[in-house]
């Protein structure tokens, strides 16, 4: 240790020597009648400063005998001493300005010089010039900084100040940031011309990505040569409140006297969070670049953020001190905001201005143009000449201003545009202060709460709006809501909701919805069906009570959603003259054999009117099956002897909806040996190329035929000429027409004449005005028929008439029908199938045909 001591007085002693080189020997300057010596600090002992004897005229053979010395205080170090043999000022021990001269500034040795006979006293001050003999320092080498992710861009962050002894150019000069791609750094100057760092946000953090950042941060004085400190710095990015503390305002002033005794307040700082709980609980302390000196004489309470005096005041020493205050909350990713506290050291004042509001105005209306009058304030100071002289003023960022009208008296008016949806009450500050030494000010805050007018427009929710609803719904029923907010207040936020004119399928929009105008409650009129109507949409609108009124539309989407409430429809085979669907199958048909194909429709939509085909009821459940998804009738093996030649299936249809929904087609096969030339209305089998004209059961087979269609013919004549007959006597009482045949109501057919026919009449209970014939599993369920025997029926044997539809299962009587006269409205009701899951036929060969009564019916239709 001893060398390394030396060899650092060595390399002082070399660097002062370069100095007393470079700037030539001290030369004496006389400051007021005394001489004034530069010496630059470290020097060696025994290092020249000054020759006394030759500066101060005295004989130098004299000095010893008359005493020649430096007179000091008791206890005081003697840094300089003087050589008595030849009058020359050396440094007697090693001189450390910042040990000599703790505040910064000129330091000066204060020398008397007493010498006797006769007695005579010199003053010789001697300043002690600074080397950069110390390197800057930070208070840590590594430290933690912990930065939001959601920071804004050019956010900055006060850094640890270094610390560096010497003053003027060989003090802290500037400061340098490593590279990196997230922040810069600025140098900021104090008013005490001292430097500190701010680290500015340049790019957007992400937690995610990158957890943490290492920057090293370096301090850099101006001497010569340049010294250096540096410090790491360790940028934690967390995740950050949404709201962080605010001050009133950046920067605060306050005057102090300089005899306040400890534990006085100086200033009580007030700072606001937005947020609940501990993320707005506030704590303030001292930011990380307030300097020492601060610390030591000032106190912030963490909790009420009043700043106390804590150490004595000295006016001569620092008329002014600058506080550096942090305020953080105490939630997790807590950023620190600062303000700026001025404290000035003034002399007491012993009156404060008065602030008296003569005259307020409130509320004021947003829409008032700037310069509206709001309040007329007087002020009053008792004291007289510059301290009884009172200015005034109001905070910032407030869109008010004070205008002197008279000597103490002013008024507050407005510089801007009001919107009180924004700012609906400003509380302004108005701080009065007088023009003594120290200055003392006085606040009051004037609340000015802003009227509202009717200047936004009602806004709703979304944009548009989406509604499902699902078919066959009850009238009445609440279907959505709509809601619209309004910005304005009371009256002018008021609305009421209402549906725009328009039709749906020719009817008004009313007659399908309304909406409550209070609540925005929307209801259907009416039961909704799926098959007339997918979707309409309708205007919505909500208007205000202001004067004048204003709206906004929004558009409502409805979407009707299906549900199964309709049954499959047969549509092949049908079956004849009211008995089952019959069929020839050859006994040499193999397994696979294609017999027919089962169709039906469906008038629902999706999965409800999707079919499937199962096999009921059959003779011999080992010899047929049905295709579960196109209905497709085919053998599963070879006829045997013992297999029955006629053959019953009972096949259902079921659509996919839940509950499922089921129709039935009973099918009668014959089984022959070979097929006939001549085929029947529902097969197109191709006969075998071995059948002939010459078989014998071809023979009877044509001769049946001809047969039964000529008794047929025969009683159908005998039927048409019995109606008609009955016809023309009744044509006045029931208004037929001449020259149609109707089947008018009492003219009915007497059963015995029906029963010569292969029709089997089942009137329907409670009904005399049409004869319902139950064809059994043929054609669609419940379908009427009615006999017409007149002329113009030669090309067809039966007419469709109407539907007679089940009762629905929200009927509580199923008896009872309509009337005759609502057969033709209901039969324009029927709702047409949907084709989407009918099985392809294009590549199948049928040997089902549609019934004939179902071309028959269309033609009647015609």
């Amino acid at each position: 240790m001893g060398a390394g001591a030396g060899s650092r007085r060595g390399q002082l002693f070399l660097r002062s020597l370069l100095f007393l080189l470079l700037a030539g020997p001290p030369a004496p300057r006389p400051a007021g009648g005394q001489l004034r010596y530069a010496v630059p600090e470290e020097l060696e002992h025994g290092a020249f400063v000054a020759n006394l004897g030759e500066d101060l005229g005295l004989d130098v053979s004299t000095l010893s005998a008359r005493r020649f010395r430096i007179v000091s205080r008791a206890g005081a170090r003697q840094h300089l001493e003087v050589n008595l043999e030849n009058g020359i000022l050396f440094v007697n021990e090693r001189i450390d300005r910042e040990e000599v001269c703790e505040a910064g500034g000129t330091c000066l040795l204060h020398l008397q010089l007493l010498i006797e006979s006769p007695l005579e006293l010199y003053r010789v001050e001697v300043e002690v010039l600074d080397i950069n003999d110390h390197a800057p320092t930070f208070p840590w080498q590594e430290y933690v900084l912990e930065v939001a992710e959601s920071a804004v861009l050019g956010a900055r962050f006060p850094l640890e100040s270094a610390q560096d002894p010497d003053v003027g150019t060989n003090s802290v000069h500037t400061y340098r940031l490593s590279p990196n791609g997230f922040f810069s750094l600025e140098v900021q100057t104090r008013s005490d011309a001292s430097k500190f760092a701010e680290l500015v946000l340049e790019c957007a953090l992400d937690r995610e990505q990158q957890r943490a950042h290492r920057v090293l941060l370096t301090a850099l004085d101006g001497g010569v040569p340049e010294r250096s400190g540096t410090a790491h710095i360790l940028v934690t990015v967390l995740d950050a409140n949404d709201n962080v503390p605010a001050f009133d305002q950046p920067s605060y002033g306050v005057s102090l006297p300089e005899d306040a005794p400890a534990g006085t307040l100086v200033i009580q700082l007030n700072a606001t969070d937005l947020d609940e709980g501990p993320n707005g609980e506030i704590e303030y302390s001292f930011s990380g670049h307030a300097p020492p000196r601060v610390r030591e004489l000032f106190h912030v309470e963490p909790r009420s953020g009043q700043v106390l005096l804590k150490g004595p005041l000295d006016y001569e020493r620092a008329s002014l001190h600058e506080l550096y205050v942090q305020a953080k909350d105490r939630g997790p990713s807590a950023v620190a905001v600062h303000c700026r506290v001025l404290v000035h050291l003034l002399d007491v004042n012993d009156n404060a201005p008065e602030v008296t509001l003569t005259s307020v105005s409130t509320p004021v209306l947003e829409d008032a143009p700037p310069g509206t009058i709001i309040a007329v304030i007087s002020v009053l100071d008792r004291d007289s000449g510059d301290n009884g002289r009172v200015s005034c003023e109001v905070g910032p960022d407030i869109p008010f201003e004070l205008r002197s009208s008279f000597r103490n008296y002013y008024t507050l008016v407005t510089t801007q545009a009001l919107d009180r949806e924004v700012v609906p009450e400003y509380n302004v500050s108005i701080t009065a202060r007088d023009m003594g030494s120290p200055a003392l000010l006085t606040r009051s805050t004037l609340t000015v709460p802003v009227s509202d007018v009717n200047d936004n427009a009602p806004r709703f929710l979304q944009p548009s709006y989406s509604v499902y609803v699902m078919e066959n719904n009850a009238p009445g029923a609440s279907i959505c809501s709509v809601s619209a907010l309004d910005p304005d207040c009371q009256q002018n936020a008021y609305l009421s909701y209402s549906i725009a004119d328009g039709h749906i399928h020719g009817m008004p929009v009313g007659t399908y919805v309304s909406i409550n105008s209070d609540s925005g409650h929307m209801y259907a009129l009416r039961s909704l069906d799926y098959e007339q109507i997918r979707s309409f949409q309708i205007q919505v609108q909500a208007q205000d009570a202001g004067f004048p009124p204003l709206s906004a539309n929004v558009t409502v989407h409805i979407f009707v959603l299906d549900q199964n409430d309709n049954a499959p429809v047969i549509v092949s085979p049908m079956p004849r003259n009211g008995s089952v669907a019959t069929e020839l199958v050859p006994r040499s048909a193999g397994p696979g054999y294609l017999v027919g194909t089962v169709s039906a429709v469906d008038a629902d939509a999706g999965l409800n009117s999707r079919l499937s085909y199962q096999l009921l009821q059959a003779t011999d459940f080992t010899l047929f099956s049905v295709a579960p998804d196109t209905g497709e009738l085919r053998t599963l093996r070879s006829f045997l002897e013992q297999d029955s030649t006629r053959q019953r299936l009972l096949v259902q249809v079921r659509d996919g909806g839940q509950p499922a929904l089921s129709a039935t087609v009973s099918l009668l096969l014959s089984v022959v040996e070979t097929m006939p030339q001549t085929l029947s209305d529902f097969s197109e089998f191709s006969l075998p190329p071995e059948a002939s004209s010459s078989s014998p059961l071809t023979l009877y087979l044509l001769i049946s035929l001809g047969s039964i269609s000529f008794t047929f013919l025969l009683a159908i004549l005998i039927l048409t000429a019995i109606r008609c007959r009955g016809e023309r006597c009744s044509r006045q009482g029931d208004g037929c027409l001449p020259h149609r045949c109707h089947c008018c109501p009492g003219s009915r057919p007497s059963p015995d004449s029906l029963k010569t026919s292969n029709l089997t009449t089942q009137p329907p209970t409670g009904t005399t005005a049409a004869t319902c014939l139950d064809v059994p599993m043929g054609g669609p369920p419940g379908y009427c028929y009615k006999v017409c025997l007149s002329p113009e029926s030669a090309q067809c044997d039966f007419m469709f008439l109407k539907p007679c539809s089940p009762p629905r299962n929200n009927e509580k009587d199923p008896g009872k029908r309509s009337q005759p006269g609502q057969h033709l409205h209901v039969s324009k009701q029927i709702k047409q199938p949907n084709m989407d899951w009918l099985p392809p036929s294009k590549q199948q060969r049928p040997a089902l045909k549609r019934y004939q009564i179902w071309h028959c019916r269309n033609r009647g239709r015609g």
